[in-house]
């Protein structure tokens, strides 16, 4: 993972613990104040709001005890694609320009152009240089991207 998402996973780590899961545990707390259980609403959206939390607690330390973090900035930059780097593509079909950043799986959001290291055109380009053109096979045919420029931000 990059360690933009690795801070963003920690960020959201530490507010599940110290934000979220102190209030639901007020909630909770309350809900019971209300006496009955079984027919207390409020205390099973509480619990079930706590179990939802414990769980991404629980996933998120998993997945950043077990995570390699690599820091594209302390690489020597010479025009390869590699995992982490963010990379100005032109469809030489249509000439449209589209800057990409190559991230882990669970940092990959399409509406940030940031896409997953497994995705297609990812794998079309990982190991490719500048200059060079790289086929993506899609459903509606291959696609030619040329690589205009690899920058290690």
């Amino acid at each position: 993972m990059t360690k933009a998402g690795a801070e963003a996973l920690q960020k959201e780590l530490t507010d599940l613990k110290q934000n979220q899961r102190p209030k639901v545990v007020a909630a909770i707390a309350e809900a019971r104040e209300h006496g009955d259980l079984k027919e207390n609403a409020e205390y099973h959206a509480a619990r079930e709001q706590q179990g939802f939390i414990e769980g991404r607690i629980q996933e998120i330390e998993g997945k950043l005890g077990t995570a390699q973090i690599i820091d594209v900035t302390t690489i020597t930059n010479n025009g390869k694609v590699i995992f982490g780097t963010t990379l100005d593509l032109v469809n030489l079909e249509t000439d449209d320009e589209v800057t990409y950043q190559i991230v882990g799986d669970d940092e990959a959001d399409i509406k940030l152009n940031k896409i997953s290291v497994n995705s297609p055109i990812a794998r079309a380009l990982i190991g490719k240089e500048e200059g060079e053109v790289a086929v993506v096979r899609t459903p509606n045919g291959d696609v030619e991207y040329e690589i205009v420029e690899v920058k290690y931000i």
